[in-house]
């Protein structure tokens, strides 16, 4: 197959996240098997205007303010010329609305809808551009054959009224070869640990509460925060006064050998965000022997076995998150069964599997699209 992939960011994007990565480690895996996968998404920095990067050609062009009037117009002047069997959309704040303009074979991908969140990411003009483009989605991608990340995700397009029917579940996952799998040796410190971006919605400010609360228990905790973001200034500002200032350490940006060796230490992992597609740093952690401490919310709540990788508490309930904290940081049989439960849910997560996944589901939705003749010749 020849495929042509929309996406705001790749994964050398600084402002990337899960969605690219994502992305990245499935789309790698597909061009492995043989396939030609081209990425198209926006410049940054001094990144070139074309590189390959793990088997995917990656074209960048524009900027990320102003990526979504790019991708129809490049689409029209160029990619529409060109042989790809398959356009995929993968679907991240702002949509391409492909289905507007591309007549091929296109599948969808989608992480979550932020909804109303954003509003406490971004002020009143920025949030409502973004949430009314996310309504548009319930027009414009009506018939568009989806593949999500988690059945949370899937339970949030059937209710605004999609036909589960187009829709398959392909997850994110986890490179098993890069990470421990296996429970390690804990820090002589009970250590609590923070691991993404450092935004507003990610809800970081109410782990510091939470944190806060149980030092007089545990007066020996560390908190490690690791990730950049420009939440950061407010959060250290809390740390201060809130008096955990000495007992916190930001990080800021960690290589995949630091995040390794800091999750792997730490006694538990929380993720304390509003909302998610899913939650791979949940299953990342997970694969590092240490148990996430999860606000029960749609995504997170996929990628939690709460009672055996880790647990669940309400979101924003800072006393129960502060409850779960101290129970594995005390209760040494709770943390080793959680630390056991957290290796072997992660073992179930594996980037190969889904990889073969995604290149079933877009020979579907060519089969479903293009005459046999032609899938007969490109397939």
């Amino acid at each position: 197959m020849n495929i042509l992939v929309f996406n705001w960011q790749d994964i050398t994007n600084p402002f990337g996240g899960g969605a690219e990565v994502h992305l990245h480690e499935i789309f790698s895996r597909v061009a492995a098997r043989g396939h030609s996968v081209t990425l198209y998404s926006c410049a940054h920095g001094q990144a070139p205007a074309e590189e390959t990067i793990d088997g995917i050609r990656i074209i960048r062009e524009g900027n990320r303010n102003l990526f979504n009037f790019y991708v129809p117009l490049r689409y029209a002047t160029r990619f529409r010329h060109e042989s790809y069997d398959i356009i995929v959309d993968d679907i991240n704040k702002i949509p391409f609305y492909t289905p507007l303009y591309v007549r091929k074979p296109l599948l969808a991908i989608a992480h979550h809808f932020f909804g109303k969140s954003i509003f406490r990411e971004a002020g009143a003009i920025a949030g409502s551009y973004v949430y009314s483009s996310e309504k548009a989605v319930d027009w414009v991608y009506k018939k568009t054959p989806f593949s999500v990340v988690s059945q949370s995700t899937l339970d949030e397009y059937v209710e605004r009224g999609f036909d589960a029917r187009n829709f398959s579940i392909i997850p994110n996952c986890i490179d098993q070869s890069r990470l421990p799998m296996r429970v390690g040796a804990k820090s002589a410190e009970p250590t609590v640990a923070y691991f993404g971006r450092l935004k507003k919605y990610k809800s970081v400010d109410q782990l510091l509460r939470a944190f806060a609360r149980i030092v007089p228990d545990v007066p020996n905790a560390r908190l490690h925060i690791l990730g950049s973001g420009d939440f950061r200034p407010e959060l250290e500002r809390l740390c201060t006064e809130l008096g955990i200032a000495d007992c916190t350490t930001f990080f800021g940006y960690v290589t995949e050998e630091q995040k390794v060796q800091l999750l792997s230490d730490a006694h538990c992992v929380v993720n304390p965000s509003m909302k998610e597609g899913w939650g791979i740093t949940n299953i990342e952690a997970n694969a590092c022997g240490t148990p996430v401490i999860s606000a029960d919310v749609p995504g997170l709540r996929d990628s939690v076995l709460n009672g055996s990788s880790g647990l669940l508490y309400p979101y924003g309930d800072i006393g129960a998150m502060a409850g779960a904290m101290r129970s594995v940081l005390t209760d040494n049989a709770l943390s080793k069964k959680l630390c056991e439960g957290a290796v072997a849910w992660a073992k179930t997560f594996d980037w190969s599997t889904s990889a073969e996944l995604m290149i079933n589901r877009c020979r579907e939705v060519i089969a479903a699209q293009q005459p046999q003749s032609q899938i007969n010749r490109r397939l």
